[in-house]
């Protein structure tokens, strides 16, 4: 078994909640969004967990105060690619996996995650990517695989083809990589887009352009991938954790 480290994107402001406090403080059934996250990696023996902050950042890290986890500040943020490049320090003599969760994605499963690392770790891979099946998966990048399950792309929905449109599984943001391949690939990312932010995703792109090893683990269910962006879709979340129990 690899050593793993796990890195939680929590640095962004949430505008679509409407609400001064950071996105991922806002309460599912009386609990931080973020605190879920956290337990997570904690089930998954995490031997570090570290959080990105950013937006309000004293007021994330009063919200996790006596929860063993490192923060690591972006400042300014510059997409998920440049958050991911302030844990490197950290990190420096990390040589197992790190395991990238967002902390607006509370309903995730142990049982997934697992599947994920063992994926990872069976294939020797430099990326294991989680995906899901959506009937309608508009607006999404489209995971396009080999006949033995690697994946040889990754598409935006605005650049496929009618035939890639046709793929239902999506790529859910949710990553294991190799610790040294992933920093490597991290400074070859550019920020030539409409943006100007570092995305993670194209490290991907940088892997198979390498001819690295690229796999990807599908959900049983779309609902452990949502994020959570709006007051509804906290709600949703809500009712799926209680159906749960």
């Amino acid at each position: 078994m690899h050593s793993l480290a796990a890195v939680i994107l929590a640095a962004g402001k949430g505008t679509r909640m409407k609400s001064d406090l950071p996105k991922v403080l806002h309460k599912i059934n009386n609990r931080p969004m973020v605190h879920y996250v956290i337990d997570l990696a904690k089930a998954l023996n995490a031997e570090k967990t570290i959080l990105i902050i950013g937006h309000e950042r004293e007021m994330v890290k009063n919200a996790c105060a006596g929860i063993a986890v490192e923060f690591a500040i972006q400042e300014p943020q510059l997409g998920t690619g440049h958050a991911v490049q302030m844990t490197e320090e950290m990190l420096s003599d990390f040589a197992g996996d790190i395991l990238v969760l967002s902390g607006d994605v509370p309903l995730l499963t142990v049982q997934t995650m697992r599947a994920l690392i063992e994926m990872h770790n069976q294939n020797n891979a430099s990326a294991t990517l989680l995906t899901s099946d959506l009937d309608d998966p508009s607006g999404y990048g489209r995971v396009m695989r080999d006949a033995d399950g690697s994946v040889y792309k990754i598409v935006e929905h605005k650049d496929a083809n009618e035939r890639e449109r046709a793929v239902k599984e999506i790529n859910a943001g949710i990553y294991i990589f190799k610790a040294a391949d992933l920093f490597r690939a991290l400074k070859m990312v550019k920020n030539d887009n409409v943006q100007g932010e570092y995305y993670l995703p194209d490290v991907i792109s940088i892997f198979i352009s390498e001819n690295k090893k690229v796999f990807a683990v599908k959900t049983d269910s779309f609902d452990e991938t949502r994020g959570i962006n709006t007051i509804a879709q906290l709600k949703e979340a809500e009712t799926i954790l209680s159906a749960r129990r």
